[in-house]
């Protein structure tokens, strides 16, 4: 297989924060022989401040971000503590799915069913426990797969999420 044919591009959404489980996820990846290409922001601190004090226009982020987004194959949506309560992650998850994107959700390790953001209740194509053939299968394979953080089979969405009110 050529370097190309493993070369998978992704948006890999996550809280800031969480930007060393990206590294630790795209190693997982690389480990199994995947060329990971993240096109997510990961702004380097001098940056995060300008974004935190709110200096770049939220009109110009979400330009970036739908290029972003629209340039990868999948987004991947990283479970983490916090992700559920990150107002960006519910937005590019929203972008995703307006897109046409295929989103997989892969909960990081010790992440909980609670943590899932609403978005990606609604819209998931797949979520994932931390494990890298179920990752490459929920990615590549289509597989519409439903888990709990543990690995065991859960319900394909919150049902609570999909209601309109």
């Amino acid at each position: 297989m050529s370097k190309s044919e493993n070369r998978r591009h992704l948006f890999i959404s996550h809280h800031h924060r969480d930007d060393a489980l990206v590294d630790k996820f795209t190693s997982l990846l690389g480990s199994k022989g995947w060329d990971v290409r993240n096109s997510s922001i990961r702004a380097k601190p001098e940056n995060q401040e300008r974004l935190d004090k709110g200096m770049i226009k939220e009109a110009t982020l979400k330009r970036l971000l739908r290029m972003k987004v629209s340039w990868a194959s999948t987004v991947v949506v990283l479970i983490g503590q916090q992700t559920h309560q990150r107002p960006w992650v519910n937005w590019e998850i929203d972008q995703a799915h307006a897109q046409g994107k295929r989103i997989v959700g892969v909960f990081e390790q010790g992440g909980k069913e609670s943590d899932i953001p609403k978005s990606l209740e609604k819209y998931a194509s797949s979520i994932v426990g931390w494990n890298s053939n179920s990752i490459q299968q929920a990615i590549d394979n289509g597989e519409n797969t439903f888990q709990k953080p543990d690995g065991s089979t859960r319900s394909t969405v919150n049902a609570s999420a999909n209601t309109e009110c």
